[in-house]
């Protein structure tokens, strides 16, 4: 199959065109629009240096809240009430340490000040949130993502 160059207009080939890897297309830009018709679309940026990568893999890994389950071991953890958990509370510093978590067999991350701005930009205009974890008012942990209608697209996940 062929990987897709985009141009300025705001489209992706059929998602049923990717690599076997996912990889879509190349190219195009980070502005609201593309992102959210790609992330509409089961599509995501992932990318190191330019060109911007756009992937749909399949399958895509789902998680369902009511099937999600607490392990033993985690349960005194949570029990002792030692964290504090909140929503939309700091984006920016989620997004950021998202960035400088070291990420086993990778030499880098994808999170560059690019994206960094682009989804600081979707979380001002509503559609990017974050979760955050907090123990002795420190953050230890938390995540980010798109929200679009009752669906929560995990960007990553962060483990300070």
């Amino acid at each position: 199959m062929a990987i897709f160059a985009l141009d300025d207009t705001f489209h992706f080939p059929p998602v049923h065109l990717a690599e076997a890897d996912g990889l879509l297309a190349i190219g195009g830009d980070l502005s609201v629009d593309r992102l959210l018709l790609a992330y509409q679309s089961g599509i995501f940026p992932w990318y190191s240096e330019l060109p911007i990568l756009w992937w749909c893999p399949n399958p895509r890994f789902v998680l369902f809240p009511n099937e999600l389950r607490v392990s033993k071991s985690l349960r005194p953890l949570l029990n002792r009430n030692a964290f504090k958990f909140t929503v939309n509370k700091d984006f920016k510093n989620v997004i950021t340490h998202c960035k400088s978590v070291p990420r086993a067999g990778q030499d880098g991350t994808w999170i560059n000040e690019e994206i960094i701005a682009a989804y600081t930009k979707l979380h001002e205009l509503g559609y990017a949130h974050s979760a955050e974890v907090w123990l002795d008012d420190k953050l230890v942990g938390g995540l980010y993502g798109i929200r679009l209608g009752k669906v929560f697209l995990v960007k990553v996940c962060l483990a300070l």
